[in-house]
C-alpha cells in the first residue's frame, strides 16, 4: 500500500472501505417522514496494522510525517483501486515497544480531483453554465426538479443566490422540502 510518497513495508491487517449515502429526513406533518436521497458521498478506508521489528517506531514516525503533511494525495491499495484521499486519522493502539507499534488510520475520499466541485470559467461563455439545457438566465426561465435535487443546488447550478431563488418562488412554503416535477422559476 502506497500513499503520496510513503510505501507501507508491508499492508495492513485490515482495510475496510465504508461507502456513504447522503438522506435527509423531513418531518410531515402528524406524523410520518419524506426521506431524500441526496446522493453518494465520500468514501471512507480505514485500516489497522501493525510495524515490527527493529526499526518498528521510526517506521511509525515516519507515518507520522506523512500525516502531517497537508493536502491530498494518492491513495494505492494493490486490491482496491486508487484514489485521490485525504490522510485524516492515525492513531498509536498501545504503549509502543522497541519492536512492536500497532496502529490504525482512516483516508476520506476526495473527489475533486475527479470532477467534484471544481467550476472553472471559460472565456466567452454565457454565466449559465455550459449545460445546453440551463438559458443564461432571466425571467422566463423554468425548471423541472428532478430526484435529488434541492434549491441550493439548483441555485448554484444557474448561478444565482439562493436568497433570490426562494424570492422568485414564492409557490415554494417550505424552501427545504421539494418535490421531483415542481417547476422552479429562475430569476
Amino acid at each position: 500500500m502506497r500513499f503520496k510518497d510513503y510505501t507501507w513495508p508491508h499492508n495492513p491487517e485490515i482495510y475496510a472501505v465504508e461507502y456513504r449515502r447522503q438522506i435527509a429526513a423531513h418531518k410531515i406533518p402528524l406524523g410520518g417522514w419524506y426521506l431524500q436521497d441526496l446522493g453518494r458521498t465520500y468514501r471512507i478506508f480505514r485500516g489497522e496494522g501493525i510495524f515490527a521489528g527493529e526499526r518498528a517506531y521510526e517506521e511509525f514516525q515516519t507515518l507520522a510525517e506523512v500525516f502531517d503533511q497537508t493536502g491530498p494525495g494518492l491513495l494505492v491499495h494493490p486490491v482496491w483501486r486508487t484514489v485521490s484521499a485525504y490522510f485524516v486519522t492515525l492513531e498509536l493502539m498501545e504503549e509502543p515497544l522497541p519492536d512492536y507499534v500497532r496502529y490504525r488510520f482512516s483516508f476520506w475520499e476526495d473527489s475533486t480531483a475527479s470532477g467534484g466541485l471544481v467550476e472553472v470559467p471559460v472565456e466567452g461563455e454565457p454565466e449559465g453554465g455550459t449545460d445546453p439545457e440551463i438559458p443564461a438566465g432571466g425571467w422566463g426561465a423554468v425548471h423541472t426538479v428532478r430526484k435529488g435535487e434541492t434549491l441550493w443546488g439548483i441555485a448554484w447550478r444557474y448561478g444565482v443566490a439562493l436568497t433570490a431563488l426562494i424570492a422568485a418562488n414564492p409557490q415554494i412554503k417550505n424552501p427545504n422540502l421539494i418535490y421531483p416535477g415542481d417547476q422552479v422559476r429562475i430569476p
